[in-house]
């Protein structure tokens, strides 16, 4: 039977024994969804009164038979949930945290799809894309019981296990084959995949791999397990694989609530995701300028501070400050205009942006802070010379094109044409 899906936005809620897009809601997912949220210190949801209200982090979480998409979603907007799931997908396309065709008609032409059977289509065929191309084979080492002697004699365990048997070795040698770490993690993600796909239409297709893929031990993979992955020319065509494994392997919480559903949650922070979306954006633009994201410098005893985004265009410097949130008319924070402020003094920009989305895109300018009089001029060269005041604008960006439904793909010239024309 095919999974079940609700769909629901970020910070909207879910109450126990409500219906959302004819599916029920009930006690035992509220149960699983607040044993989850615990062991990530409680960040992605909210545990209300019989319900659970989510924060800013979207994606798409299941458990026992029920898939829930949590969307973005910009205040007062009126697109469908279709729309902001392809807005979700283009996003994490854009920011290549997923690897798919461009949206549109290709990626809805299947009934009820969502993020998490893409990331396991995508997982699944570069698995097969390995496979074709011939899997390789390491060198490791194994401890164990052989008819003929070879590599280090062990003999502790020879004579513990071997005192019936005198025909036999117990030793450490090394063995050349396909039962090695990689595939062991591979073998792993895709045992998560096929008991997450049961009853979707990427079922067989896992099986299918499943036969395909060689037959090797199956073993626990924490986060520690894919530090000892070894990297070289050989295991490169593994990089994508491996980083999806990594992903889903990690955001897997099997018997979480005490019984028999398993759960796979993959969450984003909208926050992040917007900061990372503009970035990609801004380096797209054809025009002339240096664009830099997570540049940081000491602030005060060993903290640091870093802005979003760098943009440099000769010898000016520009700030860009990125606020998932729509403010309609509202001023910004008073402490957000402080950050601002301090980012334009260490990096020695005369121009920063406080960047949230919106509706509609506008901007009305830079505006300079209010400095004290004394402080605007210096003393160079026995010369007195005015300081260049630094000053601070809000931008607000709609992604859309005028359709309201696509992407608008040129983001970026418009945000870097505001710094470049005042």
């Amino acid at each position: 039977m095919r999974t079940k899906r609700i769909q629901v936005f970020e910070h909207n809620l879910l109450y126990i024994d409500e219906v959302y897009n004819d599916v029920k809601f009930e006690k035992h997912h509220y149960i699983a969804l607040s044993k989850l949220n615990v062991l990530h210190n409680d960040k992605y949801f909210e545990i209300r009164h019989n319900g659970i209200k989510f924060n800013q982090f979207v994606g798409v979480i299941q458990v026992d038979g029920l898939t829930i998409e949590i969307l973005p979603k910009i205040d007062n907007n009126e697109a469908d949930e279709n729309v902001w799931q392809n807005v979700l997908i283009e996003m994490l396309r854009v920011t290549r945290k997923l690897k798919v065709q461009k949206v549109g008609n290709a990626n809805v032409n299947k009934q009820s799809i969502h993020l998490l059977d893409i990331y396991f289509e995508w997982f699944l065929n570069e698995v097969q894309t390995l496979i074709h191309q011939g899997l390789i084979k390491q060198y490791y080492k194994e401890t164990s019981n052989v008819k003929a002697l070879k590599g280090k004699l062990e003999f502790a365990g020879h004579i513990s296990k071997n005192l019936v048997h005198k025909e036999r070795f117990y030793t450490t040698h090394q063995v050349y084959d396909k039962d090695h770490l990689i595939h062991q993690i591979l073998f792993k993600a895709l045992d998560i995949v096929e008991r997450c796909s049961k009853g979707s239409y990427l079922y067989s297709k896992c099986k299918t791999v499943q036969l395909d893929f060689p037959e090797v031990k199956a073993i626990s993979v924490t986060e520690a397990t894919f530090l000892k992955l070894p990297s070289n020319r050989k295991t490169a065509p593994y990089e994508t694989a491996i980083a999806i494994s990594k992903f889903i392997i990690l955001n897997f919480a099997p018997n979480i609530s005490s019984g028999s559903e398993n759960m796979l949650a993959l969450l984003f922070d909208m926050n992040s995701l917007w900061e990372e979306y503009i970035l990609a954006r801004l380096k797209q633009s054809e025009k002339e300028v240096t664009i830099e994201g997570q540049q940081s410098t000491t602030f005060w005893n060993n903290i640091t501070i870093r802005p979003d985004i760098v943009i440099e265009s000769g010898k000016n410097k520009f700030i860009i400050d990125t606020k998932w949130k729509n403010i309609n008319g509202g001023k910004p924070s008073t402490d957000d205009l402080r950050q601002m402020y301090v980012y334009n003094d260490y990096w020695k920009s005369d121009k920063a942006m406080l960047l949230y989305p919106s509706n509609q895109t506008s901007f009305n300018g830079f505006i300079e802070f209010e400095d004290n009089k004394y402080q605007k001029y210096v003393l160079i060269e026995n010369k007195t010379e005015k300081i260049k005041q630094h000053k601070c604008g809000l931008g607000k960006i709609s992604i859309f094109n005028n359709d309201g439904k696509t992407l608008n793909e040129t983001i970026g010239d418009d945000i870097i044409t505001w710094f470049i024309k005042e």
